[in-house]
């Protein structure tokens, strides 16, 4: 019985052995991998280059261990070694991926990295410059060199200058700010170039050739058009000779955004050493006047509740799209991944700003749909009263009135007085029911809407903004949407705040916008012509209010003071990213 049982084990230990014998080449030896790392174990280990200079020969066997080859022998990749080894002064042979991956081997042959080789010496990656060697993983693997969150990084090895504009993209800033061991849903190197079969642009069988361009982009963009084909993905706006209209744009909105900060800035400087200056020689009076206002028990009408509306949805908008928009302009920074981790990453961030923009193209046509109405409805005063007859002096006067935000000489003139008031060289002038800085920003919002907005757009639906255009424009819109967006967060949060808000007069808020009202005392302080022409036109009374404030302040200042807070945050990070990235 025991012989019985004895045979057929007898059996399998023979036909294991003649397995392995059979793998093996005639006349070789084959070597286990203990004898291998009995030497390479050694962290140490290392050879002497022609150069001088040497090459580490140690292999972590735990690091092998937990790679894709890790049940693979040493000698069944490292082919050319015998028992003899190490012996003389001949260095091992590179590794032959082939005999394990053929079908992959037969298309790297006819890449561009297999091609370069054979045609002589050649830094082109191989297997390993890709995949790695001892820790080579599975491309599923987020260690994996070839993960497709870290592909970026490994083909930037060897292409820099492509890495550093691919991170300029929407595609490179969503892949940095992806969660971690996540790729994002979009491009990396291989979706576009391919992977073993990576081909030029010139060759016909390339992904990225004339031929094949537009298959390859409507994989991620269903319906892309031959326009859209003509995006440059590795675009050098500072490259005036490859890129002349890219590096315009960029010329042009630098320009902008360093003039409206240094006209404005140096704006608000003038008026916070002035407000010092006269705090420090009558503080008394200033703290009197600022008391009085806040006493006073006339109150009247400044912003009707439909305005303080549609401000709430300018706000709230606004800080949305600051929010999930300013970290992929500064996506380097860790504080652009920390915002994009506590919000679920590019996707979700993707999406919320994408509704942020919806709100602001509704408060923006809710407020052009009011001006149409209120236009409609009081059309009559265009006519003279006599004639019943349409005048164009009646229109001129409607368009740039008192009440009319359009700007106007008396704007100019109030303008040049407030500098004199600056200086020293004049009184401060008492203005209208709207101020020259307060049109500024009325109007900000409209080119705002038009230029955030319509890139915006271009980028939202590139498939049909090319289909009448080229794909380039997309690389424009980019360049305007985020130094236009930078323009505004950096304008709000710094001459805005300080307009509004943060002067001596009215620290620490001004919550006007949130009450709608203004009292008396105020109006004649700082709007002294506005009052007066009400007056002298028997209007005071429309306008004068029951004082309902002192029911909801407790919420509407809490909410004011977090929008600031939120503001004042965002301002910090976004300079504090911009000198990191001056200074490195």
């Amino acid at each position: 019985m025991l012989r019985r049982k004895f045979v057929p084990i007898f059996f399998l230990f023979a036909w294991a052995a003649v397995a392995v014998t059979a793998n093996a080449e005639p006349g070789r030896v084959v070597i286990p991998n203990d004898k291998c790392l009995g030497c390479h174990g050694a962290r140490d280990l290392a050879r002497e280059l022609p150069d001088g200079k040497k090459r580490l020969l140690f292999v972590d066997e735990k690091i092998r261990q937990s790679s894709a080859h890790a049940k693979v022998n040493c000698a069944d990749c490292h082919a050319d070694l015998t028992a003899e080894h190490p012996g003389g002064t001949e260095a091992a042979k590179p590794v032959e991926c082939a005999p394990c991956h053929k079908e992959e081997a037969r298309v790297y042959a006819g890449s561009i990295h297999g091609l370069s080789p054979a045609m002589g010496s050649s830094e082109a990656a191989s297997c390993t410059s890709c995949h790695g060697a001892h820790d080579m993983l599975s491309r599923k693997n987020p260690n994996s060199p070839v993960f497709k969150l870290n592909l970026a990084r490994t083909c930037g090895k060897c292409h820099q200058e492509r890495l550093k504009h691919y991170r300029d993209t929407y595609h490179g800033k969503a892949m940095s700010l992806g969660q971690p061991n996540v790729a994002s849903d979009v491009a990396a190197c291989c979706d576009c170039h391919g992977a073993h079969d990576i081909l030029p642009v010139s060759n016909p069988a390339s992904h990225l050739s004339k031929q094949n361009i537009r298959a390859t982009c409507t994989k991620c963009h269903p319906g892309a058009t031959a326009g859209f084909t003509e995006y440059i993905p590795h675009a050098d706006p500072l490259d005036g000779k490859k890129f002349p209209l890219l590096h315009l744009a960029f010329v042009l909105m630098t320009g902008l955004l360093l003039g409206v900060f240094a006209f404005f800035g140096g704006h608000t400087l003038l008026w916070l050493a002035r407000s010092v200056w006269i705090y420090r020689h009558d503080s008394k009076t200033y703290r009197e006047t600022k008391i009085e206002i806040r006493r006073d028990d006339e109150w009247f009408t400044r912003f009707t509740p439909f305005d303080r509306f549609l401000h709430f949805l300018v706000v709230t908008s606004f800080l949305l799209l600051v929010v999930t928009g300013m970290p992929l302009k500064f996506y380097s920074t860790d504080w652009a991944k920390t915002i994009f981790e506590i919000l679920g990453g590019a996707q979700t961030a993707h999406s919320l700003h994408r509704f942020g923009a919806l709100v602001t193209f509704l408060y923006f046509a809710l407020h052009l749909i009011t001006l149409a109405k209120a236009a409609w409805l009081n059309r009559g005063i265009l006519r003279n009263p006599g004639t019943g007859r349409w005048q164009l002096g009646r229109f001129w006067a409607a368009v740039f009135g008192a009440d009319s935000m359009v700007p106007s000489m008396q704007d100019w003139r109030d303008f040049v007085a407030h500098q004199k008031w600056f200086f020293g060289r004049g009184q401060k002038p008492q203005f209208e029911r709207w101020t020259y800085w307060e049109k500024f920003d009325y109007f900000a919002v409209f080119w705002g809407i038009f230029a955030i907005g319509l890139s915006g757009l271009v980028m939202w639906f590139p498939q049909f903004f090319t289909a009448f255009m080229p794909g380039w424009v997309i690389n424009i819109a980019l360049i305007i949407h985020s130094d236009e967006a930078l323009l505004a967060a950096g304008f709000i949060f710094t001459v805005h705040f300080f307009n509004t808000h943060f002067r001596l007069e009215k620290f620490p808020m001004d919550d006007v916008i949130f009450s709608g009202r203004i009292s008396k005392t105020e109006m004649i302080h700082e709007r002294k012509r506005w009052y007066d022409r009400l007056v002298s036109e028997g209007r005071l009374d429309e306008h004068r209010v029951r004082d309902e404030w002192e029911r909801w302040k407790t919420i509407a200042r809490p909410i004011g003071f977090a929008f600031f807070g939120i503001g004042l945050v965002l301002l910090a990070l976004i300079i504090y990213a911009m000198i990191s990235r001056l200074t490195h």
